[in-house]
């Protein structure tokens, strides 16, 4: 059932698509499955319009594939798909970086600092939903750091699919554990003003995640 709050006054199906575009991206809709309008429209409390609405919006975003008479199923993943993604990041999220060595101000350096410690105790206590929180952060900053308006803008259309495939590598494999060494890495070189220097560990981090999501079986569905 939908906790929908009386005070919001967006339209249902607004609410309706926003609430299965999460379970989606979070993968609590698994890659694969059915898409049955009466059964999510009973459990969301809704009728079946604002959920067959924001089916038709998923699937042109590709979240979402329709297939003639067999129905509408939650969009899977592939390793490709992974790759793909992760090939753009690692030139725009080290371009973001280079740029934020020498533009991200005090407070922001600071703010990325508190992030990169949160995201270090979230692996101790392996609290996933806080390790992709604040990894999601900890990247969001950089670009946020970039002062660059098209930048941010182009990185922003990534972060809905970058979200997915962070809640699917970070529920089948350990390399979160090596990853506060290198936000540190990133960390120190944008803090020293070493544009090069940051750009080229950033690289190397995105790098070093798309070699594995090719090497390790990750994707389950």
């Amino acid at each position: 059932m939908l906790n929908i709050d009386i005070k919001n006054h967006r339209p249902l199906r607004e609410i309706v698509y926003e609430e299965l575009k999460m379970q989606i991206l979070k993968g609590q809709i698994v890659p694969g499955t059915r898409m049955m309008e009466v059964e999510m429209a009973e459990e969301m409390g809704v009728s079946r319009t604002p959920i067959r609405e924001a089916i038709r919006k998923l699937e042109k975003e590709g979240l979402v594939t329709i297939e003639p008479r067999r129905g509408a199923y939650a969009s899977q993943i592939s390793t490709k798909d992974m790759v793909d993604i992760l090939e753009v990041r690692q030139n725009l999220e080290g371009l973001a970086a280079f740029y934020a060595a020498t533009r991200m101000t005090a407070d922001e350096k600071e703010e990325l600092s508190n992030s990169s410690a949160c995201y270090n105790e979230a692996v101790v206590k392996n609290d996933t939903a806080n390790m992709i929180h604040f990894d999601t952060l900890f990247h969001h900053l950089i670009v946020e750091g970039s002062d660059n308006k098209v930048l941010v803008h182009m990185v922003e259309q990534l972060q809905e699919l970058v979200l997915r495939f962070r809640y699917l590598y970070y529920d089948s494999f350990k390399r979160s554990e090596k990853m506060p060494e290198e936000h540190q890495a990133i960390l120190d070189a944008i803090c020293e003003g070493d544009q090069n220097k940051a750009r080229e560990v950033a690289d190397v981090h995105i790098k070093r995640l798309k070699e594995m999501v090719e090497s390790e079986n990750i994707i389950k569905y």
